[in-house]
């Protein structure tokens, strides 16, 4: 019996870990942007599966307006996955997170481009920063607060 509930457990948690897995990310970002190519390989290492489509200002500027950014959470890249939008440099932990919680909202944004955020530098320059929860209706809180990894 202790063996089938800990197998069922094993069960449960490679399920819930594979919803990442192999899920597709569509991300459309500046020309030439180096952050957003490492916030694309960090994505990549967590299992995502990305699609990423280089477009001038204008065009990702519209990108995010259609999909109900507000102004003040714009980052330099805009993703979307599960029918979420993610915006910037959020951490592939918390989009793991916004996949499993399924909240009614537009996704997330690590507003601006914060320091040791995924894609932003080293863990030496790290800054806390929050990831918002967009709502539908262009509000925003607080989903989380990542704190740098000092070792």
């Amino acid at each position: 019996m202790k063996s089938q509930v800990l197998a069922l457990l094993a069960l449960i948690a490679s399920t819930s870990l594979a919803g990442a897995a192999g899920q597709k990310v569509d991300v459309v970002l500046n020309e030439g942007c180096m952050c957003c190519h490492e916030w694309i390989d960090h994505m990549q290492k967590a299992g995502y599966t990305v699609t990423a489509t280089e477009l001038d200002y204008d065009a990702i500027s519209t990108r995010k307006t259609e999909l109900g950014i507000p102004e003040d959470a714009i980052s330099c890249h805009t993703a979307v996955v599960g029918g979420y939008a993610i915006e910037g440099h959020v951490p592939a932990t918390l989009v793991d997170r916004l996949l499993a919680e399924k909240p009614d909202a537009v996704g997330l944004a690590a507003p601006g481009m914060p320091l040791g955020s995924p894609g932003m530098g080293s863990d030496a320059d790290a800054e806390p920063f929050d990831v918002l929860l967009i709502g539908k209706d262009g509000s925003t809180r607080v989903f989380a607060t990542v704190e740098p990894d000092r070792g």
